[in-house]
C-alpha cells in the first residue's frame, strides 16, 4: 500500500499503542496532520495554545499513564517553545515523544526559515535526538524512539521530521505493535547482599524516586517498608508513589526539606536507594551524602546502568527494575534494631504536619485540609513552580490512589496543562490544579483548550501579588530591597476564566473557601478559584516580614 510519510507516521503511533497527542498545528507537518484526519477515536489531536502548553501536557501524560506523551510542533518557534517540556520530561524521568516539522533535506545548512539543529539543540536536553531523512526509515525510528523513552531511565526522545520526507510516497508496512520489554530483575545474589546490608544497619533509611512505578511495584514497596519497619523518604514531588498514611512514610526530601528529613538522611547509616537519581533537591546539593563515596553504607538499585556510581559510588549497585526488586524483596522482610528509629521519624514528619493560622483573607493550611476532607481517594492533583506549591507538596496527605503531577525541574506554568492532560488520561477523576498568579499566566491560555476538549479541571490560583519564591529569596538575601518581584497589574482571574467558558469566583475570606469549593466541583464546564492570600503567608511557617527581620538582624550582627 502506498501512502505518503505522514501516513505511515501516524500508523506506526497507533500500533505503538499512543491514543493521543498533543500540539500546535505547523505546515511543516501539515502531512501528519492530514493522517490525523482519520484517526478519531484512536489518535486524537488535542490541539492546544501554545507550544510549551502542548510539550508540558505530552510530559505530564507520560507520569501519569507510564506511556510516551506525544507532542507535535512546528520547527524553529514550535520546537524552542517546546524545550521547556522536554526538559521538564527529562528531570521527571517521564517518557515522551516530541516530534518536530523539519525544514525540507535539501535545505540544510543555508539558515533556511525556521531553521534549527535539533541534535545540537536537544542532544543534552533529551535521552535521544535524531532527523528523519527517509520514509522508509520511519517503523524503525519510531520503534527505537518508544523503547528509548520507555526502558532504563525513561524521558524524552525528540524526532525531527522534513517536510519532503514527510510527502513523499512510501509502500514500507507499519509497525504492527509495540515490543515488549520486561523489566529487569534482580540476580538472587544481589538481593541477599541487599538484604545483608540491611539487617546489618541500625539506623536503615529507604529513598525512592522515578515516576515508572508499576502499582505491583508501589504495593510490595510499601508491603516490604512496613514489614521490615524501615522509614520511607520520597524525592522532590514523588511523595504521591507511597501511602503517606503508612507509618513508615516520613516525609520527602526536595526544596525547602525540613531539618528532620535532612537529618535522617544524614544519620541514616544504611541508605537503600529506589530509583532514584540522587539529584541536588535530594541531597541538599550533595552535602547530606559525601562525593563520591558516602559515610552511609549504600544500595542503589536503578534501571538504567548510567545512574548507578553517577554521583555516589554504592556498596552494591543493582542494575534492575525497581518494581522487579521491591517485589522480590517483599516475601523476606528484615528486621533488626531500628523500630525507635522508624518511630521518631514519623512523629517528626507527623509534627511537621501541624500548621497554625495564616495570615490574610484565605489561610491555605485551612484550604488543604478542606480538600484533604472531601477529595475522593483517587484525587489528581497538579502544580507548577513556586512558593505556593508547598501546600499541596508538602501538607496534602496523598495516600495509596491519589497522584501528584509536578515537576521536578521546577517550571512555572505546568500546572494548567498537566490538569488538562489528566482530565483527558483520567476522565472520571477529579482533578485539581494549584497554581500561583505569576504560575497560573504562563500558561493559563490553556483553559481554551481545556474548554475545547471537555476537560474540566478545577483551578484554585494562589493570588498574592509577587513572584513569591524569587520575593523569598529576595527578603533572606538583600532584605527590603524589592525588585522585579511585584505583580500588580494581574487581571480578574475569575472574569478571565469565565471568558474561557469556565464558572469562577473570587474567594476573599477562609470561611467562603468550601461552599466555592463545592460550586466548583460541581460545574459542568471546569472551574477556577481566585484565592486572596497575603503576601505575608510566603511560608507555612515564617512571614515575609519575619524573613525580612532576621535577614537584616543577621546582616548587622555580622
Amino acid at each position: 500500500m502506498t501512502r505518503h510519510g505522514g501516513q505511515l507516521l501516524v500508523e506506526c503511533l497507533v500500533a505503538l499503542g499512543a491514543r493521543q497527542a498533543f500540539g500546535v498545528p505547523g505546515e511543516s507537518y501539515l502531512a501528519v496532520l492530514d493522517a490525523l484526519h482519520d484517526t478519531g477515536g484512536r489518535l486524537d489531536f488535542v490541539n492546544c495554545r501554545h507550544e510549551g502548553g502542548a510539550a508540558f501536557m505530552a510530559a505530564a501524560w507520560g507520569k501519569l499513564t507510564g506511556q510516551p506523551g506525544i507532542c507535535m510542533v512546528t520547527r524553529g518557534p514550535g520546537a524552542t517553545n517546546a524545550s521547556i517540556g522536554v526538559h521538564t520530561a527529562m528531570q521527571d524521568s517521564s517518557p515522551m515523544i516530541l516530534l518536530v516539522g523539519q525544514i525540507g533535506t535539501q535545505m540544510r545548512g543555508r539558515e533556511a526559515f525556521q531553521e534549527v539543529d535539533y541534535k545540537a539543540v536537544f542532544g543534552t536536553m533529551a535521552k535521544w535526538a535524531v532527523e528523519v531523512d527517509e520514509a522508509a526509515r520511519l517503523p524503525e525510528i519510531l520503534a527505537r524512539a518508544w523503547k528509548t523513552a520507555l526502558t532504563g531511565r525513561p524521558g524524552p526522545v525528540v524526532i525531527a521530521l522534513p517536510e519532503d520526507m514527510l510527502s513523499a510516497a512510501t509502500d514500507v508496512p507499519a509497525l504492527t505493535g509495540p515490543a515488549d520489554y520486561p523489566e529487569p530483575a534482580p540476580s538472587a545474589a544481589a538481593l541477599e547482599r541487599a538484604r545483608d546490608i540491611l539487617a546489618e544497619a541500625k539506623r536503615p533509611l529507604i529513598l525512592y524516586g522515578g515516576c515508572n512505578w508499576t502499582d505491583a511495584g508501589r504495593t510490595a514497596l510499601q508491603r516490604f517498608a512496613e514489614a521490615s519497619d524501615i522509614p520511607v523518604v520520597a524525592v522532590f514531588r514523588y511523595q504521591d508513589q507511597f501511602d503517606n498514611f503508612s507509618p513508615c512514610f516520613c516525609g520527602d526530601a526536595g526544596v525547602g526539606m525540613t531539618p528532620a528529613v535532612q537529618k535522617l538522611i544524614r544519620e541514616a547509616d544504611v541508605i537503600l536507594g529506589l530509583n532514584n537519581r540522587f539529584g541536588e533537591n535530594s541531597t541538599a546539593a550533595w552535602t547530606l551524602l559525601n562525593v563520591p563515596r558516602p559515610r552511609q553504607r549504600l544500595i542503589h538499585v536503578h534501571g538504567s546502568d548510567a545512574e548507578l556510581g553517577k554521583i555516589y559510588q554504592p556498596e552494591i549497585g543493582i542494575h534492575c527494575g525497581p518494581s522487579a526488586f521491591v517485589q522480590a524483596m517483599a516475601d523476606q522482610p528484615v528486621s533488626g534494631p531500628w523500630a525507635d528509629w522508624r518511630a521518631a521519624a514519623r512523629a517528626d514528619w507527623e509534627a511537621g504536619q501541624k500548621l497554625g493560622p495564616q495570615p490574610g483573607p484565605v489561610d491555605m493550611g485551612q484550604v488543604i485540609a478542606h480538600l484533604q476532607e472531601v477529595l475522593p481517594e483517587d484525587a489528581i492533583l497538579t502544580n507548577g513552580a513556586g512558593n505556593f506549591a508547598v501546600w499541596s507538596n508538602r501538607f496534602f496527605k496523598f495516600g495509596a490512589k491519589a497522584r501528584l503531577l509536578a515537576p521536578q525541574s521546577g517550571a512555572m506554568g505546568y500546572g494548567v496543562p498537566a490538569a488538562v492532560a489528566a482530565c483527558i488520561a483520567e476522565p472520571d477523576r477529579q482533578v485539581i490544579c494549584l497554581a500561583g498568579d505569576g504560575d497560573f499566566q504562563m500558561n493559563g491560555q490553556e483553559l481554551a483548550t481545556a474548554a475545547q476538549v471537555g476537560a474540566k479541571p478545577v483551578v484554585l490560583i494562589v493570588n498574592n501579588g509577587i513572584y513569591g519564591t524569587i520575593r523569598a529569596h529576595q527578603e533572606r538575601h538583600y532584605p527590603a530591597r524589592v525588585s522585579g518581584t511585584a505583580m500588580a497589574g494581574n487581571p480578574d482571574f475569575a472574569a478571565l476564566a469565565r471568558a474561557y467558558g469556565f464558572h469562577a469566583e473570587r474567594v476573599e475570606s477562609t470561611a467562603d473557601f468550601p461552599a466555592a469549593f463545592a460550586r466548583a466541583c460541581g460545574s459542568p464546564t471546569g472551574a477556577v478559584l481566585d484565592l486572596v492570600v497575603s503576601p505575608e503567608s510566603l511560608t507555612p511557617k515564617v512571614t515575609l516580614t519575619q524573613m525580612r527581620e532576621a535577614a537584616m538582624k543577621a546582616r548587622h550582627q555580622a
